[in-house]
């Protein structure tokens, strides 16, 4: 095929990185979405042998394409950006195309009875142009990640006490370093399902906790009787938010398995919207798969909409 524009395939300079995250500033301010999660951002430095970084640059250099794929858990995980002045050039296809084989690629190179992964490829926004692109290809979509949003002004009063846990129970901020062990361990039991969340490890939680956003006192865990974790909320609050926003996430609510059916969920749920309405958010917004039966239930009774829609895309069944 005739390559629209030089493609580079390999770890990322650090002046890559940075070329990398205008493109994904640039696609997220024309199209009002970003292009990239969070994931993707925090490995632009990474060189690992399951994850595969593709830059597409125009002849003097200039960043118009990027293509990250995880081939590290069941599927291969792709998300991929085109800048907006270089769309409908190929460029798209090009990334699309590149994924399509390094999903083909074995784990390890001359490791016996290897062989590639099914290859899935996010789209956040599910825009038309994604869309396009999925439908051109042959592509389904296989996976709904929901943007639910909850207004905070007057919903929830700063001034009162937080929410108070069952008997035996207590909710306390995470210590960073004496918790990370146990926390990873508990978001691993209770997202032992989620091809995402439930592969966190200590590392990239440090990643996370060194990110300008990160707050202690807004990652509450939730202790039981035996004194051992029963649950967590994590919130966050991006730095960068233009001037009349304040949106706070809860970034994640996970139960310990053993405790489900308490309604720890509410009360976690709870505790992090009075967090967030405590130190200032006007809108509280969270991601939930679409089909979370029981998490859409808990975010519907405490009054989440849906906001915005993500879609995962998976090549279909060849005819």
């Amino acid at each position: 095929m005739r390559f629209p524009a030089p493609i580079e395939i390999g770890p990322l300079t650090p002046a890559a990185q940075d070329a990398v995250r205008e493109l994904a500033t640039a696609a997220s301010v024309h199209d009002g979405v970003a292009p990239l999660s969070e994931q993707p951002l925090l490995r632009l430095g990474e060189d690992a042998h399951d994850l595969t970084h593709v830059r597409v640059q125009t002849k003097t250099g200039a960043t118009t394409g990027y293509l990250q794929v995880d081939r590290g858990g069941d599927v291969a995980s792709a998300e991929l950006v085109v800048h907006p002045d270089h769309r409908r050039t190929g460029i798209g296809t090009l990334l699309l195309r590149t994924a399509e084989r390094d999903a083909r690629l074995p784990g390890r190179s001359g490791a016996p009875g290897q062989r590639g992964v099914p290859l899935r490829v996010w789209a956040h926004g599910d825009l038309p142009a994604a869309q396009g692109l999925a439908a051109a290809r042959g592509y389904e979509s296989v996976r709904e990640l929901l943007f639910l949003a909850f207004p905070l002004d007057g919903s929830v009063d700063q001034a009162s006490a937080a929410p108070v846990p069952r008997p035996g129970y207590r909710v306390r901020p995470f210590r960073p370093g004496s918790d990370d062990e146990a926390w990873v361990a508990l978001n691993a039991q209770a997202f032992a399902d989620h091809p995402e969340q439930g592969r966190l490890t200590v590392h990239d939680l440090h990643a996370r906790t060194a990110e300008p956003w990160f707050d202690a006192d807004g990652f509450l865990l939730l202790e039981g009787p035996d004194g051992r974790l029963a649950g967590s909320v994590w919130t966050k609050v991006p730095t960068d938010q233009p001037d009349g926003v304040r949106d706070g996430e809860i970034y994640a609510v996970g139960i310990d398995p053993a405790a489900r059916g308490r309604g720890l969920g509410a009360l976690l749920t709870d505790a992090g919207l009075h967090h967030l309405a405590t130190v200032g958010c006007t809108r509280a917004v969270l991601y939930v798969d679409g089909d979370n039966a029981a998490a859409l239930a808990t975010y519907d009774r405490a009054g989440f909409e849906r906001a915005a829609i993500d879609v995962q895309y998976a090549p279909g069944p060849v005819s």
